[in-house]
């Protein structure tokens, strides 16, 4: 077990203590305490904003590829302390320490990934309807990026964040979430270790309500990158409109997934226990409606509850775990909650439906749900969890309407081996990412963006990069 767990906010290269109140850390899988970490409060939180304002101008007057440089000594520190980090992050957050130490390998590829941008990043030269005139459009960093973060994948949504803002000459705050703050701090001791300009990067923790608020509200923020929950982004777009400034929003989803009658339903089956044990269902992309095909409905639905049966959910440090644990008892309590409402309402419990009892760990049994009706919570909400509901349709018509009958829009799936089917489904199905015949979970060279109340703008890729400039275009008349 990782023991001296510790927290310090790092502010223009030095390393504070908090001023504000104290925040208890706590392991869901035991629900015992970590340790305590001292709010940022407002004075620390202001002087983040300064340290990154002031550090930027010099920082975007770098060449890109020299900024680059800095992601590779942050990624090769990340490497070397993979274990340490690792462990933290399964004790903080309740995730198998197998999915842990997969989340800090990517963060290490995804900064090496987007170092190989410094080289690449591109304007254009446009056609001018003037003689003489020629036209440049530029990318321009938009200054300062707030980084406000959830706590489902604590670690690698950091470098999410710092990566391409860094890279495109941003300087960063980010404030990680108050459940999963020790995993932050580690990657703030790397930043030091790499020896980035003070101000460049910069870490405060806090309430969203103060610290937050007030990252999202700074005159002297000019972009918040935020991932969470779609009703916290809609806070932060009121915020952040009293200075019109840039939001990229990664909210909830409710993702569908359509089986068809001639799917290989080993493969369907092996992705949505994947889907539920991957971070115990804790991720906005993975599946929670099933749409299945009738012809082949109650065979999909034995196999599924047979596979659900195998799961083992325990203690997320050792190796023989499937699962670990929700976040908190909060997330126990809604889950069950929402099991209730649906028997209430007619659903029947294929498998799993439990907690554990408080004091014994945030545990949730993984569920299956079948019966179900839109008039049932787990229908209307983001479960977050590793529940499933299944219903039976006639065709793909059918399991597409269904599927768009949803305030989200993030990731979808089809399982098929009809390429007619596939192909038609990713033209109708309203999401901004659709899977055929394997697990939900994007690539660092896609671009992960949802529509309606799963978000605005995206992560990832060549379109993540470019989500943290703005474009000058110059006019030059010879």
């Amino acid at each position: 077990m990782t023991s001296s767990l510790h927290f310090q906010h790092y502010i223009d290269g030095q390393f504070v203590e908090g001023r504000g109140s104290l925040i208890d850390v706590i392991n869901p899988a035991t629900e015992q305490s970590l340790g305590g970490v001292l709010d940022a409060g407002s004075e620390l939180t202001a002087a983040a904003i300064g340290a990154a304002r002031a550090a930027q101008d010099a920082w975007a007057a770098q060449p890109a590829n020299a900024r680059a440089q800095y992601l590779r000594r942050i990624a090769a520190g990340i490497r070397e302390a993979a274990p340490r980090i690792a462990q933290i992050i399964a004790q903080e957050q309740g995730k198998v320490l197998a999915l842990a130490q997969m989340e800090v390998g990517l963060a290490a590829e995804y900064l090496d990934y987007y170092a190989e941008w410094g080289r690449r990043i591109e304007g254009e030269i446009i056609s001018s309807d003037r003689p003489g005139e020629n036209m440049f459009l530029f990318r321009r960093p938009l200054g300062v990026v707030a980084g406000i973060l959830p706590w489902n994948f604590p670690f690698f949504m950091i470098v999410r964040k710092v990566a391409p803002a860094l890279l495109t000459g941003n300087t960063i705050v980010i404030k990680p979430s108050e459940e999963t703050p020790f995993c932050a701090y580690e990657f703030a001791r790397l930043v030091e270790q790499a020896e980035l300009p003070p101000g460049v990067f910069n870490l405060v923790i806090g309430a969203g309500n103060t610290v937050g608020q007030q990252l999202v509200t700074s005159p002297d923020v000019d972009m918040i990158s935020f991932t969470g929950s779609s009703a916290a982004g809609s806070a932060i777009m009121a915020g952040a409109a009293q200075n019109i400034t840039k939001v990229s929003l990664e909210l909830g989803g409710k993702a569908p997934s359509i089986i068809l009658a001639d799917a290989n339903l080993d493969i369907a089956v092996a992705a949505l226990r994947w889907a539920k044990t991957m971070n115990s269902g804790q991720a906005c992309n993975c599946s929670e409606r099933i749409y299945v095909q009738r012809q082949v409905y109650e065979e999909f639905c034995e196999r599924l509850q047979t596979d659900f049966g195998t799961i083992r959910m325990g203690d997320p440090m050792a190796d023989n775990v499937d699962m670990g644990s929700l976040i908190n008892r909060a997330a126990v309590d809604r889950l069950s909650a929402q099991v209730t409402d649906a028997r209430s309402k007619g659903a029947e419990i294929l498998t799993g439906g439990k907690g554990y009892d408080a004091g014994a760990g945030c545990f949730f049994e993984p569920t299956v749900l079948t019966n179900v009706n839109a008039d049932m919570e787990v229908l209307k909400r983001e479960i977050f969890g590793p529940m499933l509901m299944v219903e039976p349709v006639d065709d793909l018509d059918q399991a597409i309407a269904l599927a768009n009958e949803s305030e989200y829009g993030l990731t979808s799936s089809i399982f098929t081996n009809d390429l007619n089917s596939a192909m038609g489904a990713v033209s109708r199905l309203k999401f901004g990412e659709t899977y055929v015949n394997r697990e939900s979970f994007e690539a660092i060279q896609g671009f992960h963006a949802g529509v309606r109340r799963s978000g605005i703008g995206g992560a990832d890729g060549k379109h993540g990069l470019y989500e943290y400039t703005h474009t000058q275009v110059a006019y030059i008349q010879s």
